[in-house]
This record gives structure tokens, C-alpha cells and sequence, in this order.
């Protein structure tokens, strides 16, 4: 009888060793998951409905993933007419990071394959209008031109209007819909949101002023564009 006991003691001894290295290796599984859930570096686990804005609740860590955006956007978009598919990567990413989805740079870069050719086009014509405008308000300040002054307020109107439907289209382009469907979309959602149009106008703003003042300045300045593409519509969902 004490011979059985012994062997069945024995059996259980690896068995409740396993149980317990099941049970740490779960907790670990699902404290690395809560942390990727809250970082928005991986998805919400299971079949729980995400937290509003989930990824964006740690401040230092959203202002650190806006940096690192920002620096992407910037090499990304050194040929200037890249910009557009740039920022387009670039607020799919904070997106993703502020819902706290996956998160990967890898799929940034994914979005910046997909955009970038078809997007030549879209910068080429946005770099066209601009060296056009900037042209009209340089020969207005010159004081050739008759009626100057209202010649340099259409110019820098024009910019505005130039730089808010850029920002629009990149906020609104997928993969699936592309340029040609994020453009068509941008006249509906100023037409929506006339006041988020005029933060992204201050958006842009800031871009072109922060950069003046010091050209580094450029990284943070294009992150802060990004993510203001991203928050900007969901202020109207807050309310």
C-alpha cells in the first residue's frame, strides 16, 4: 500500500510541476499582451472591445512614437514629391498605435510601397501649384503687379487650401481606395468638418513656421502633422 502511495506521489510530482510552468507561462503570455494592448504595439487580446484611443494612454510613449513618425516621414519624403505618401504611411501608423492595433514599423513601410508611385503624381501636382503660388506672391510683394496685396492673400489662401487637401487625402488613402479615391473623398469631409479644415490649416502652419525657425525642427513638426490628422476627426466622435 505505502509502495502505491509512493508511485502515485511520484506521478503527481510532474504533473503539478507542469501545471504550474502552464499557468506562469500564461500569465507571462498575458501580461506581455496587456502591455502590447496598452502601447498599441499589438492587438487587444481575445475578443475584448478596445478601450477608446487605448494605445495613446501612455503620453511618453505617444510622444515618443510621434518622434519616431516624424523621423519616417522625413526620409521618406527627402525627394519632397514623396511627401504625400509619407504623411499617408505615416498617420496609418499613429492610427494604428492610438487604436493600440498592430503597430509594426513593417507595416509602415508597407503602406509607403503601396502609395508611393501612384502618389508621384498627387506630390508633383501639389509641388507645381505651390512653386506657382509662392511665385504669384513674391512678384506681388515686388510691387509690379496692380492690386498687389489682394494678389498675395489669394497666394497664401491658395496654400492653405493646397497643404488642408493634402493632409485630407493622406488621412483618407488606403490601399484599397488609393489616390484617385482619397482625393475624390477630401471635398466631402472639409464640407463635414469645416472646423477641423482650419486646424489642419494651423497644422500646417506650424510645419512651415517650426522648420523656419529651426530646420530640425521638421521632424517633430511633420509627426505633430500626422497624428493632428488622426485626432482631429476624433474630437467630433468625443462629443
Amino acid at each position: 500500500m505505502a509502495i502505491m502511495m509512493d508511485a502515485g506521489t511520484a506521478d503527481d510530482a510532474p504533473r503539478s510541476r507542469d501545471r504550474r510552468s502552464h499557468r506562469a507561462a500564461a500569465r507571462a503570455e498575458d501580461r506581455a499582451a496587456r502591455r502590447g494592448e496598452i502601447s498599441g504595439s499589438g492587438p487587444v487580446r481575445g475578443e475584448q472591445t478596445p478601450a477608446p484611443n487605448a494605445g495613446a494612454r501612455g503620453k511618453f510613449a505617444l510622444f515618443g512614437e510621434l518622434l519616431m513618425t516624424g523621423l519616417l516621414v522625413t526620409v521618406v519624403s527627402l525627394a519632397v514629391i514623396t511627401l504625400p505618401a509619407a504623411l499617408a504611411a505615416g498617420i496609418r501608423h499613429l492610427r494604428r498605435y492610438v487604436a493600440a492595433e498592430d503597430s509594426r514599423s513593417t507595416l509602415f513601410w508597407a503602406d509607403v510601397r503601396a502609395a508611393i508611385v501612384p502618389g508621384l503624381a498627387v506630390g508633383a501636382g501639389a509641388l507645381a501649384l505651390t512653386g506657382i503660388l509662392l511665385l504669384d506672391i513674391d512678384l506681388a510683394r515686388s510691387g509690379f503687379l496692380p492690386g498687389g496685396a489682394v494678389i498675395e492673400v489669394i497666394g497664401w489662401l491658395g496654400l492653405a487650401v493646397i497643404a488642408v487637401a493634402l493632409l485630407t487625402a493622406a488621412g483618407a488613402w488606403t490601399p484599397e481606395h488609393g489616390w484617385r479615391g482619397a482625393l475624390r473623398a477630401v471635398p466631402g469631409l472639409v464640407r463635414a468638418d469645416v472646423p477641423g479644415a482650419l486646424y489642419l490649416a494651423v497644422t500646417a502652419a506650424f510645419v512651415v513656421i517650426a522648420t523656419w525657425a529651426l530646420v530640425p525642427l521638421l521632424i517633430p513638426a511633420l509627426g505633430c502633422a500626422a497624428l493632428a490628422v488622426v485626432a482631429v476627426p476624433q474630437r467630433r466622435r468625443g462629443r
